[in-house]
């Protein structure tokens, strides 16, 4: 199915719909959810998702796991999506945050085959065999660190919803610890309770979350690791091929 909006068929008794979509570039799906999970596949461009959890970055090839009525908005980048609706019984992956997730070759092509199969297709024959083998590979799909938790306190919620909008990679721990009016020491553990990570790693994470969005959107490297704070393209370059394993030009190309 291409183009054809969820509610017209969200009522059909199948464990798995497929959906095909085309997006304008900068389009904002705002705050929403489903009934049924989704994974959400971008076949082209680059996507960003968010929810009161946190934000993530959804690169090309990649696709991302959202629960059946998790609340979220998507921003789409150049998206040609292949979204997998599936009943919250049949869900193959457990949890109630999203996960960026790797698309296998043979997942990318089964999601490119998915959509040409209607919605009350034929369970026991081909049609649903596929779908059936399409739960079997979300289910094995490797998660990606491509994450950036949002604490709960709201006044350390609002430092990073900030950050994140306009990421530094020089902003230290103990500028925030002095807008929160604590030490840095009480600071550091406060930061570590709230998000699960040292304000070092979160702030890391955040800033490759936003390089992504950018390289995405067609950035040249040496821009976007001045932006972002770098002292220099090669000290971002470094830390991002530690990160991600490939530098920024080959890691878009993938």
């Amino acid at each position: 199915m291409r183009n054809v909006p969820l509610a017209s068929v969200d009522a059909v008794p199948r464990p798995v719909l497929a959906i095909g979509t085309d997006y304008p570039p900068g389009t904002l799906l705002e705050m929403h959810s489903h009934r049924r999970a989704q994974l959400l596949y971008g076949a082209t461009g680059l996507m960003e998702v968010g929810t009161s959890d946190g934000a993530w970055v959804v690169p090309p090839y990649s696709g991302v796991w959202i629960p059946a009525g998790k609340p979220h908005q998507v921003r789409m980048m150049g998206v040609s999506t292949r979204s997998l609706y599936i009943e919250p019984a049949a869900a193959p992956r457990i949890g109630e945050q999203c996960e960026v997730l790797k698309v296998s070759p043979l997942l990318r092509h089964l999601l490119l085959e998915a959509i040409e199969v209607p919605a009350e297709y034929q369970e026991l024959g081909r049609d649903g065999l596929m779908m059936q083998l399409v739960l079997h590979e979300v289910s094995r799909a490797q998660p990606l660190p491509f994450f950036a938790p949002i604490p709960p306190e709201p006044r350390l919620a609002e430092l990073c919803i900030a950050f994140l909008h306009q990421p530094n990679i020089q902003v230290s721990p103990g500028e925030w610890a002095k807008r929160l009016h604590k030490s840095e020491r009480t600071f550091t553990r406060f930061f570590r309770q709230e998000t699960g990570m040292s304000f070092g790693e979160w702030r890391q994470q955040a800033c490759m979350l936003a390089a992504l969005s950018r390289l995405g959107a067609g950035a040249r490297v040496t821009a976007v690791a001045l932006e972002l704070g770098y002292d220099n393209p090669g000290a971002f370059s470094t830390l991002f091929r530690k990160r991600l394993g490939v530098s920024p030009s080959k890691f878009m190309e993938n």
